[in-house]
C-alpha cells in the first residue's frame, strides 16, 4: 500500500516529487559516493524534471536510468533518452550522466543481455514511476508478450523485451524485480480517471499490472497525485 500525497496543482506535486527524489539521491551519494536512479517518459514527469534540474548535487557523480524506452534511436522524437536529455540532464544536472538504451548494432534481445552487467552494485536512491489508464508502469502493459514474467519477483532481469498492441515500436522494460531494488518508489500521476485506476489496483485487482507493484512491503511506495 502506497503512502498518498494529494495536491491541490500538477506543480505542487512535481516540485514535491523533486524534492523526494533530490533528498534520496543525496542520500545515496553520501553513502556510496554516487548515485543511481530511475526515471519514465511521457509527459507526466515533465515538470519534475525540470525542478530537479535544479537541485545542487554532485551529478557528475550521478547516473540515471530508464524505466522503460521505446526501441528508437535517440534523437527520435518517441525517445525517452531524448526526452530525458532535454528536460531533467540540463542547468545544473548538464553533468550527469544516462544509461543508454537503443544500441544500433544490437536487437532487442542482444541488448536487454547485454544491460544486466549494467545494474547498480549499490541499487537505486529511488525509482520514479509513472501509471496508464490501463494500469501499466514502466512498458509493462497488461497484453504485453512479457507481463508474467516482467511481474515475477524471482525474474532477477534488469530489462527485458517488450511487445505489445499499445505501441508501434518494440520496447524495453525493467522488471519489477528490478524497480524494487530502490530505497523508494515514487509513483506520480494526474487525474481523477487514473486516480480511480489506482484505488482498484489497490482493492486488488490483479488484471491490473500496477496493483501487482503495490502489493509489495519493500520499499516504501509514495505516491505524489493532483487533478
Amino acid at each position: 500500500m502506497a503512502k498518498v500525497i494529494k495536491f491541490e496543482t500538477r506543480d505542487a506535486a512535481s516540485t514535491a516529487a523533486a524534492a523526494r527524489i533530490a533528498g534520496l539521491v543525496s542520500a545515496q551519494l553520501l553513502r556510496h559516493g554516487q548515485a543511481d536512479f530511475v526515471v519514465s517518459g511521457g509527459t507526466t514527469p515533465g515538470q519534475c524534471f525540470n525542478y530537479l534540474s535544479d537541485y545542487e548535487l554532485a551529478w557528475d557523480k550521478v547516473r540515471v536510468a530508464l524505466s522503460d524506452e521505446r526501441w528508437v534511436p535517440d534523437k527520435h522524437s518517441d525517445s525517452n533518452e531524448r526526452l530525458v536529455r532535454e528536460t531533467l540532464l540540463v542547468n545544473k544536472a548538464a553533468v550527469g550522466s544516462i544509461l543508454p538504451i537503443y544500441q544500433e548494432d544490437m536487437s532487442v534481445d542482444e541488448r536487454c543481455d547485454s544491460l544486466q552487467d549494467e545494474f547498480p552494485a549499490n541499487g537505486f536512491a529511488c525509482s520514479l514511476v509513472g501509471m496508464g489508464a490501463d494500469g501499466h508502469f514502466a512498458s509493462l502493459f497488461p497484453d504485453a508478450d512479457c507481463i508474467d514474467a516482467g511481474l515475477r519477483l524471482d525474474n532477477h532481469r534488469f530489462y527485458m523485451p517488450v511487445r505489445t498492441a499499445s505501441s508501434p515500436h518494440p520496447r524495453i522494460s525493467m522488471t519489477l524485480y528490478a524497480l524494487l531494488q530502490s530505497d523508494e518508489l515514487l509513483l506520480l500521476f494526474f487525474g481523477d480517471e487514473k486516480l480511480a485506476v489506482y484505488e482498484q489496483a489497490v482493492s486488488g485487482d490483479l488484471q491490473l499490472p500496477i496493483a501487482t507493484l503495490l502489493q509489495q512491503t519493500a520499499p516504501e511506495i509514495t505516491l505524489f497525485w493532483a487533478p
